[in-house]
């Protein structure tokens, strides 16, 4: 089902402006009729409790912020008159609605939207109640064939909900509770609508191919027609309600991603009667994977170009907050642009992104991976948990079936590697969810793209790196010399180089510390969860490496050039892996840095540091990714080898 941008037969806005919201113990209150007094605050939607919290100064936005163990519930009042839709896009997690009394939902699934027919009067109450996450784990039983340490409690492996805010050391310790996305309220006027629109696009043959099918919401007018791509064609009646057209587009303007050409859109709308119907916009273009002659590459090829990716991978914004509007978007998505970069990866530990930023990628031309919300756990083959995912997915793909940004669907981040990695068996783990389950999904609602099982897969083991995809952290966190960027014979890295990058001269004075040592900035810097070590030691490790300093007293006794020279750290090893990768005779079909912005100030692991200022590391990716690139490499008694 394509996403309907806006039609003029219907009339689609907020519920209330209004929001209030308050905290309670876990089950204290079972239903509005026994709220009392309680401490409610002003609150904005969408949005979370922490945000409303840090907004009314109760919170001063300094993590931790543990809210699971709470029920946490929102009220409004809205005027209303008859027959109504509202419609509900995200509520983490566990949420019940009333609406006058009467529940109308129940939602265990942070990651679906519902649309809710409903009758209102002249005067309406609305409460949503968030009950504990935690109290909810606590119910949910079966034992677990392998424990990562990634995100706490294990028990999250039960929940449709992001890692966000729950892995310690990776990220501030907030938890997000709340309506996160929009809670809206549509009324129908008597013109007939569009309630759900199908949009298919095929790319050969020197032409484009659209197919569009749509149910109305009410009888099909006299004169119905679709525009599409500059064409103006008479839609077909194909049942009750349904309607459908097909228009072939000769020697068409592609999609390419901005690095290899220009991101081509062509609008699509419905015109029914008086009533037009926005489709948004298609682009066309094709996606394959190319394997090489040894079945061990991993090359994306759009329109049947080889292209190496090069980019990073997503976090957030805002963690407290969890925007998704395209002014929050367009900053970053524009500075990855700007940076040479083409592709960003939205792995398994994070979460859908809202429409904007997928239109925006399209308009940038960034190709995007997109992870399912799965990642480290062993997550249970309930039928109940399938059904919850198959439903978040296949709302996921629907929704941004018109979007030629999203060019691979991936079933999540490190579940075989976490399984391998603690010694469980290959015959022990379920690999259907991955190799079967979810690819049958995407073939269904996305079969322009790509569909891989897990990130990283391929070879012996699922984290060699020279066989399919890799997360690749041999110049990095296991201080891996150098000239193994070329050793480790990368074929792709969804995942790469994880530095503590120091942000530049302005963010560090506005932090105002002296030291590494400081609580503040120590804070920020990323660690593996009962690591001995975090990827500060990692960045010293090389600093002393290649310049030859004892990082240790460099740091006490002239901790300006200390951190000069950190800085420049960064930049050598990201533009030395991107020239090993993207020489000529490399066998590598892309890198992803991880991650493109901090969610905490300091040295975090992004690109850009949580102000929106590019770091050091952002300028060197910058030089790495140009699309026109000269590389030179020291091939010893070979000479010196000049890659253009």
């Amino acid at each position: 089902m394509a996403l309907i941008r806006s039609c003029t037969a219907s009339r689609l806005e907020p519920l209330s402006q209004a929001w209030e919201c308050a905290q309670t113990g876990a089950g204290a209150i079972a239903a509005p009729e026994q709220l009392s007094s309680l401490d409610w605050i002003p609150a904005v939607v969408p949005g979370t409790f922490a945000s409303a919290l840090r907004a009314a100064g109760k919170w001063n936005g300094e993590p931790p912020l543990e809210l699971d163990q709470y029920d946490i519930w929102y009220r409004a009042r809205f005027a209303g008159d008859g027959e109504e839709i509202l419609h509900f896009h995200g509520l983490a997690t566990i949420a019940e609605v009333w609406l006058n009394g009467q529940r109308i939902l129940a939602s265990e699934n942070m990651f679906l939207a519902h649309r809710v027919r409903v009758h209102t009067g002249s005067d309406n109450a609305l409460h949503i109640c968030f009950r504990s996450l935690s109290a909810w784990l606590a119910t949910q039983h079966g034992r677990a064939r392998w424990r990562p340490r990634l995100a706490t409690p294990g028990t999250l492996r039960f929940a449709r909900t992001t890692l966000l805010g729950r892995m310690p050391g990776w990220c501030p310790t907030v938890h997000p509770v709340g309506p996160w996305r929009p809670v809206l309220r549509e009324q129908r006027r008597a013109a007939p609508a569009v309630e759900s629109a199908d949009v298919r696009v095929a790319v050969g043959d020197g032409e484009g191919r659209v197919a569009v099918r749509a149910r109305l919401d009410g009888a099909i007018p006299r004169e119905a027609f679709a525009d599409i791509g500059g064409q103006h064609v008479r839609l077909d009646r194909t049942g009750e309600n349904e309607v459908s057209a097909e228009v072939s587009l000769p020697s068409p303007a592609l999609w390419w991603p901005h690095t290899h050409g220009s991101p081509a859109l062509h609008p699509v709308a419905l015109q029914l009667g008086d009533v037009r119907c926005d489709l948004g916009a298609i682009g066309l273009r094709t996606v394959a994977l190319d394997r090489g002659a040894s079945g061990e590459e991993f090359v994306i090829r759009i329109n049947g170009e080889r292209v190496f990716c090069r980019g990073a991978c997503w976090t957030n914004q805002d963690i407290v907050a969890l925007p998704g509007d395209a002014a929050g978007y367009r900053p970053t998505l524009t500075a990855m642009r700007d940076a040479g970069m083409n592709m960003v990866r939205i792995g398994g530990t994070m979460l859908y992104e809202a429409d904007d930023f997928y239109t925006l990628c399209d308009e940038l031309g960034l190709l995007v991976w997109q992870d399912a919300m799965l990642a480290n756990f062993d997550y249970p083959a309930t039928e109940s948990f399938r059904a919850s995912l198959a439903a978040e997915v296949a709302q996921f793909l629907d929704r941004t079936q018109s979007n030629p940004c999203i060019a691979v669907f991936c079933g999540g981040s490190e579940v075989w590697q976490q399984a391998a990695m603690l010694g469980v068996p290959r015959e022990k783990i379920d690999a259907s969810l991955y190799t079967e389950f979810l690819p049958r999904l995407v073939q269904a609602h996305r079969p322009d793209i790509l569909s891989v099982p897990n990130s990283p897969c391929g070879g012996g083991w699922p984290f060699q790196p020279n066989s399919g995809i890799a997360h690749y952290y041999g110049v990095g966190a296991y201080l891996r010399p150098l000239d193994d960027a070329r050793r480790a014979n990368v074929r792709f890295a969804a995942e790469c180089l994880a530095l503590a990058n120091v942000p530049d001269a302005q963010t560090v004075e506005a932090l105002g510390v002296a030291t590494i040592t400081d609580p503040r900035w120590k804070r920020a810097v990323p660690r593996d969860p009962g690591a001995g070590w975090d990827f500060e030691d990692v960045r010293d490790h090389y600093l002393a490496t290649l310049f030859g300093v004892d990082p240790a007293r460099l740091r006490w006794s002239d901790f300006p050039r200390y951190l000069d020279l950190s800085r420049a750290v960064s930049c050598l090893l990201i533009e030395h892996v991107f020239g090993e990768w993207r020489r000529v005779g490399s066998g590598c079909g892309g890198g992803l840095v991880w991650q493109v912005q901090d969610l905490a100030p300091g040295a975090g692991w992004g690109l850009i540091d949580c102000f929106g200022r590019p770091k050091p590391a952002w300028h060197a990716m910058r030089r790495a990714a140009r699309p026109r690139q000269l590389i030179l490499t020291d091939e010893g008694l070979n000479g010196l080898h000049a890659h253009v």
